[in-house]
């Protein structure tokens, strides 16, 4: 099952509002993510085991760098108003009181990190939409993990968000080191990750 569009999306003149309305009131089947990628509504089927390996390996290696009043998050709404986007990236990582408060969303620009896995479904999102959106919204740093990318499964680390654009900040193939530079200082072996 790939990422489905939900009808009705808002047509030109609807503004934001609506499609947040739209986004809430999604009835889609348990486990599924609902998105908004560039003013489209998108639901996406639950991710693989692997998929999900990957994401709590690497959740479990974060929770060793981050300060103690950071928080990791997997379904956390980040918005995106500019960019026609509500993104539910795989995990998130920010202050914690930055959520303090009423609402489903938090500005994507108040997030340190934030980690796309693609999934053989959406990984054009993952490629471009996302990368577009996060560096747009200001996001500092972006780590997208691609075990489908060309048969060579990469970690790729962008940063320096500057007029909209990324700078690629270290790319490599599964197997070898990542670093995540401060805050984090982490050196990250992508080889534990799981490759369908």
């Amino acid at each position: 099952m790939g990422a489905l569009t939900v009808d009705p999306v808002p047509g030109p003149g609807q503004d934001w509002d609506d499609l947040v309305r739209i986004w809430e009131e999604t009835d889609a089947p348990e486990g599924c993510k609902v998105e908004i990628i560039e003013e489209i509504v998108t639901v996406s089927p639950p991710p693989s085991k692997d998929h999900n390996t990957t994401a709590e390996l690497l959740q479990r290696r974060l929770y060793t760098v981050v300060p103690e009043d950071w928080g990791i998050y997997q379904t956390l709404g980040l918005s995106l108003p500019g960019r026609g986007g509500i993104y539910i990236p795989d995990l998130v990582v920010m202050d914690r009181a930055l959520l303090v408060g009423p609402g489903h969303t938090v500005p994507a620009a108040d997030a340190r990190l934030v980690v796309e896995i693609t999934s053989r479904a959406n990984a054009n999102h993952d490629r471009v939409s996302k990368v577009n959106g996060y560096a747009k919204a200001g996001v500092e740093l972006f780590l997208l993990l691609d075990p489908w990318h060309s048969g060579r499964p990469t970690a790729t680390l962008y940063g320096e968000p500057e007029g909209g654009t990324y700078r690629v900040l270290e790319t490599v193939e599964y197997g070898r080191e990542l670093t995540l530079p401060e805050p984090f200082g982490l050196v990250l072996d992508t080889g534990v990750f799981p490759v369908s």
